[in-house]
C-alpha cells in the first residue's frame, strides 16, 4: 500500500522533464562505476532517480531564472541562465559521483563510497576537486532535494510482488527468478528509450505518435508499478513459459493492471531481448 501511494503522488507529480536525465549512457556510467565500487543492485538504480530528480530542479532553476531575467551576481556580467547552464556542464560528473555517495548510505550495505575512493576516480578523469567540494556537492543535491532521497526503487517493487506472488502460493523458483528480473531490470534502464517507444506504438495502434502522445505517455514511462509488473511477467516467460498465464492473472489482481498492459509490456522487452519482431 505504501509503494502504491509513493507511485502514484510521484506520477501526479510528474515534471515534464522527467526522463531526460535516463539517457543511455548516463545510466550505463552510473552502473559501471557502482559496479566498479561493488554497491548492491538497489544503490545503482538509487542513484539513477536521485540523479535524475536532482537534475530536474537544476533545469527548473534556469528555466525560472531565465524567464525572470535575473542578473548572474556572481558573474557580474550576463544572465543567470547562462551561469547555471555554465555550473550544470562543469559539475555534472561531480553531482552524478555524489547521487552514487548517497544511495551508498542509503543502501543496507557496509560498503560506502567514501570521499577518498570518490576522489581518488575523479581525479583519474583530470577533476581536481577537494574534499570540502566533494561534501558540498553531496549537500547541493541533499537541498536540493529537500532531504528526501530515500526513494523506492522499481527493484523493490518487484522483490514485494515478488514475496506477494509467493504468498499467495504462486510457486515459483525464487533465486533464477530474482535472478532474471535483475537483468531484465538493468536492460530495461539501459533500452528504455527503445522499449517505450515499441510499447506506445502498439498501445496508439500507429508507428507514428503525435507529440501530444508522446506527453501524454510520460506517465507510462515512469510507472515504477508497471515497470515491476512488465519486468516480473517477461522473466516468468523466459524461466517458467507454463506458469505465464498464471502469473499474469495473479499480477492482476495484485496490482490491477489490465492483462492485456502487462503483456503488451512484455512483448516490448522481449521484443528488444531477442532482437526480432516476431510476436
Amino acid at each position: 500500500i505504501h509503494l502504491v501511494t509513493e507511485n502514484e503522488q510521484y506520477l501526479s507529480e510528474l515534471s515534464g522533464q522527467a526522463g531526460c536525465f535516463k539517457e543511455t549512457q548516463i545510466v550505463e556510467f552510473i552502473f559501471l562505476l557502482s559496479e566498479k565500487w561493488q554497491l548492491d543492485q538497489s544503490a545503482r538504480y538509487q542513484a539513477v532517480e536521485l540523479l535524475e530528480r536532482f537534475m530536474i530542479k537544476q533545469v527548473e532553476q534556469i528555466y525560472k531564472a531565465s524567464k525572470e531575467n535575473i542578473k548572474s551576481r556572481e558573474q557580474g556580467q550576463g544572465s543567470s541562465r547562462s551561469y547555471l547552464k555554465d555550473q550544470i556542464y562543469d559539475t555534472f560528473v561531480l553531482r552524478l559521483v555524489s547521487c552514487i555517495q548517497l544511495a551508498s548510505k542509503l543502501s543496507l550495505h557496509y560498503n560506502i563510497v567514501n570521499s577518498d575512493t570518490a576522489l581518488k576516480f575523479l581525479q583519474s578523469l583530470k577533476y581536481s576537486y577537494t574534499k570540502q567540494e566533494l561534501l558540498e556537492s553531496e549537500l547541493a543535491v541533499l537541498k536540493t532535494l529537500h532531504f528526501q532521497i530515500n526513494v523506492s526503487t522499481p527493484l523493490a517493487y518487484v522483490e514485494l510482488l515478488l514475496e506477494v506472488l509467493g504468498h499467495n502460493g504462486c510457486l515459483l523458483p525464487a533465486e533464477p527468478l530474482h535472478q532474471m528480473c535483475t537483468q531484465l531490470l538493468d536492460f530495461s534502464y539501459l533500452t528504455r528509450d527503445t522499449i517505450y517507444d515499441t510499447l506506445l506504438k502498439i498501445a496508439i495502434e500507429n508507428s507514428t505518435p503525435s507529440k501530444l502522445q508522446v506527453a501524454k505517455f510520460l506517465t507510462v514511462k515512469e510507472d515504477f508499478m508497471l515497470l515491476a509488473v512488465g519486468i516480473i511477467s517477461t522473466s516468468v516467460f523466459i524461466l517458467n513459459p507454463g506458469q505465464w498465464r498464471q502469473v499474469v492473472e495473479h499480477l492482476n489482481s495484485i496490482t490491477g493492471i489490465t492483462s492485456q498492459s502487462i503483456l503488451e509490456f512484455s512483448y516490448a522487452v522481449l521484443k528488444h531481448v531477442v532482437g526480432s519482431t516476431t510476436p
